[in-house]
């Protein structure tokens, strides 16, 4: 059997780090084309148009994607709601209800469901966008996160909420 020289594999693009709001918030969600609209202490929202790069090999939105979203935003709106303390995630439920395929725009809104001084609740809603009224068209993922808060901040991580802190409306 003839052995093909297929050279070697080309490394992958560097991630060139931006200055828009989500990428100072959220690296992960914003190497993925999601953008973050607003950010409070009682809602979290965001939009992201499906592409190859967040997709199965059906085309379809991956379900990972949909739970990175999902603690993504309860992550940043637990830490704004708890006065910026450090928080940690420590459960998340996600339900996949219908799918968004590549050139969909799908919107995110987190609220929190319980703001206690030691657990956090947030329920995280994604839903497919009809492009021509921009109205919510059909529920794909509903996902509740359970956050543990207030924990000490650790000396390596003070300024942690410096670029949360530009963008929280308070």
């Amino acid at each position: 059997m003839a052995s093909r020289n297929l050279g070697s594999p080309s490394p992958p693009s560097p991630v060139v780090p931006s200055t828009s709001k989500t990428a100072e918030l959220d690296l992960p969600l914003s190497v993925l084309g999601f953008e973050i609209d607003v950010v409070s202490a009682v809602e979290i929202t965001g939009h992201l148009r499906v592409t190859d790069h967040c997709c199965q090999p059906f085309k379809v939105l991956h379900g990972g994607v949909s739970a990175l979203i999902s603690e993504g935003l309860a992550s940043i709106g637990a830490h704004v709601a708890s006065g910026f303390r450090r928080i940690a995630g420590i459960h998340l439920s996600v339900d996949h209800l219908r799918s968004a395929a590549v050139g969909d725009l799908v919107f995110a809104r987190a609220a929190p469901v319980h703001k206690g001084r030691t657990i956090q609740v947030w329920e995280v809603l994604i839903w497919k966008m009809n492009q021509s009224t921009m109205e919510k068209e059909a529920l794909i993922t509903s996902s509740k996160v359970t956050i543990l808060s207030n924990l000490p901040i650790p000396q390596n991580a003070k300024d942690a909420d410096v670029a949360l802190r530009k963008y929280a409306k308070l």
